[in-house]
């Protein structure tokens, strides 16, 4: 797995003294330390450093600003526009542009996402039992447009639409590996997608960003229709994502999270499967070491809160994909725990390191993951 060395504001590590926050510029102040209660709109920037043979240096950074559309109803949920940059000594880049807009009272709720990735990924096969020795590298380049428009009705219950498109190019930086004996169809050159479809999201948490009790479920159909490369592909993803929330202690919270996704349709290329672990959910797994038509995962995680400032998490999670036939012996485990910093304590948004481990495959070094992010995994 890549190793990312992440570039951290170290003054988010202590507390400093009176003179040392002064010897930084006042809206990195402001941005680190100062407490605001008033609801106003908040900004957040965290550098990144990476390195990999594959890639050379990588630098960048990836910004947060987050605000309310209306300041006074009570319950408002928290909106926010999220950028992501980086580029590669090589030639490579990642870039991203997202939000997450919800109306005054929560009316109406709207994302909308747009990212362009070129950056070169490992393939390892199809199904839940990959092995490292096939790892085959493949150039990689990928635009992803993706919307989503929601309206209330009731108290708890949205209904919406998604829509967006995907386009995809590869090349196989290694012939001969395991990639080349995918099916012609499963491996095209590239290609792209557009999907739409309905959403349903039922909604009682008590916060959006930190949330101590409630409920979330979030589910939608998206129907796809390739183009070019992969013209012959018609079918559908669906995917449910459920979330439950106690509050133990005033300090103590505990939350559960399961996904599911299911791929339907023929002559699928293997870019549009499930892939299981990311920085949300299964961290400890290389995303897209194991993917298939199905996706089943579920975690736990206990948060604890030390002060305004600063928490602590440790969490737990099992997770499969599979072609046709689910096998809770073939479950794999998640473990891990991290450490929070809030940087808007208002809003209770905070910067998260996580570290995971999953499984050890006969043979390999146990698999392991860093994550560094902004919010909560769920």
């Amino acid at each position: 797995m890549k190793k990312l060395l992440l570039l951290i504001v170290v003054l988010c590590c202590f507390k400093p003294s009176y003179a040392q926050k002064h010897l930084l510029p006042k809206f990195v102040r402001k941005m680190l330390f100062e407490q605001d209660t008033s609801k106003g709109s908040s900004f957040f920037i965290l550098p990144v450093v990476a390195s990999a043979p594959e890639t050379g240096f990588e630098g960048g950074g990836s910004a947060l600003y987050s605000f309310y559309t209306d300041t006074v109803a009570p319950g408002q949920r928290v909106s926010n526009i999220f950028g992501y940059a980086t580029l590669t000594t090589k030639g490579q880049s990642r870039l991203s542009l997202s939000t997450n807009y919800w109306t005054s009272q929560n009316k109406y709720h709207y994302t909308a996402l747009v990212s362009y990735i070129n950056f070169p990924f490992n393939f390892y096969g199809i199904g839940n039992e990959t092995n490292s020795s096939d790892k085959d590298p493949l150039g990689h380049k990928r635009t992803r447009i993706n919307l989503t428009a929601e309206k209330r009705f009731g108290k708890n219950i949205y209904l919406g639409v998604v829509a967006g498109g995907l386009d995809y190019k590869f090349n196989d930086k290694a012939p001969g590996g395991i990639y080349g004996q995918l099916p012609a169809n499963s491996r095209p050159a590239g290609g792209s997608v557009l999907f739409a479809g309905p959403s349903f999201v039922f909604d009682n948490r008590n916060n959006n960003t930190y949330t101590t009790k409630g409920t979330l479920v979030t589910s939608y159909f998206q129907l796809m229709k390739g183009l070019y490369g992969i013209n012959g592909y018609r079918g559908g993803l669906f995917n449910i994502e459920a979330s439950q929330f106690f509050s133990l202690t005033k300090k103590l919270v505990l939350g559960f999270n399961a996904q599911a996704q299911s791929l339907v349709g023929s002559k699928e290329p293997f870019f549009l499967l499930p892939s299981l672990g990311n920085d949300e959910i299964m961290r400890g797994y290389y995303n897209g070491r194991f993917r298939d038509r199905n996706l089943v995962a579920g975690q736990g995680e206990l948060r604890y809160r030390i002060s305004n400032r600063f928490g602590i998490v440790g969490f737990l999670g099992w997770g499969e994909v599979f072609d046709k036939s689910f096998s809770f012996a073939k479950l794999k485990p998640t473990i891990g725990g991290g450490g929070r910093y809030f940087f808007d304590v208002e809003k209770g948004l905070s910067m998260r390191v996580d570290y995971a481990y999953g499984e050890q495959r006969p043979g390999e070094a146990r698999q392991s993951g860093l994550y560094l992010s902004l919010a909560e995994a769920f």
